[in-house]
């Protein structure tokens, strides 16, 4: 049973490094690579391609005819990768490697190896002595953070980094439904997961927050400042959508069949 590593990708021509994914792909048994080209304007997606051709049995693409934000981008990921009867474990990470291969593996082993968990996630919050970070974006994460922290009511210190492995049963869960925003869809996953599992003790029993040994800011980040100081309104917009307007006794859960039958796009020849 494979790990397939989802890897959202928009215009990222210049930043995505072939040759780390392609070793890592020849190198890997278990794992396979689902790269989503979110609807770029540049030459994405024939880099993909290039990345696919070298290993076309480990490479999916799918390729998104129209920009939709990394929500929607990791959401068709993960109901094709859904599809799949050979892949055990989901993940996602950053097309520019801001977390890296041996991070995201430590998190996979550690998904593996404990059985009560259905979500292992990493933090740049817990020990960061190996991150590096820009200081205007290290103020905004704390903002956000206590931000996510009154919504969720969770001892989360890091929900929105970008590197998370799941058990694929939790694919109808998480992503049965559309997300409300296209950036901050990972606060969205742990409302879903927390309502989906009665309260906060089962999911904390059900999820881990792992610390990065490294964790990189690379620069051209696709969320602006504009975007940055939106993100408190789009989190009250959240709140309100799940908690007022569609308490989660009425939220809708696609089942398995619903999940399977909207299948977004097949993977771009070699």
């Amino acid at each position: 049973m494979k790990t397939a590593i989802i890897i959202p990708c928009y215009n990222e021509e210049k930043r995505i490094d072939q040759a780390a994914f392609k070793a890592f792909i020849t190198q890997s048994e278990n794992h396979h690579l689902c790269f989503v080209n979110d609807g770029s304007k540049d030459q994405t997606l024939n880099v993909l391609k290039s990345i696919q051709h070298a290993n076309p049995e480990k490479v999916t693409v799918i390729d998104m005819k129209r920009n939709s934000g990394k929500a929607a981008a990791v959401r068709a990921g993960a109901r094709y990768l859904y599809s799949q009867e050979n892949v055990q474990h989901i993940g996602f990470m950053d097309a520019d490697l801001s977390t890296d291969f041996e991070d995201f593996m430590a998190l996979d082993q550690t998904l593996k190896t404990n059985k009560n968990l259905k979500m292992v996630f990493g933090s740049r919050a817990k020990d960061d002595s190996g991150i590096e970070k820009d200081p205007l974006r290290a103020f905004f994460s704390k903002v956000i953070k206590f931000c996510v922290f009154l919504i969720l009511g969770l001892p989360i210190q890091d929900t929105q980094c970008g590197a998370k492995v799941f058990s694929r049963d939790l694919v109808p869960v998480i992503y049965g439904n559309q997300f409300l925003s296209k950036w901050l869809f990972d606060v969205e996953m742990f409302i879903r997961l927390k309502h989906h599992m009665g309260g906060k003790e089962a999911v904390m029993n059900a999820i881990h927050e792992q610390a990065l040994q490294r964790w990189v800011h690379v620069e051209d980040s696709k969320l602006g400042l504009k975007d940055s100081l939106e993100i408190p309104v789009r989190l009250f917009s959240i709140w309100f959508n799940y908690t007022v307007w569609a308490p989660a006794t009425q939220l809708n859960v696609a089942s398995e069949t619903e999940v399977l039958s909207t299948v977004y796009s097949m993977p771009v020849a070699a």
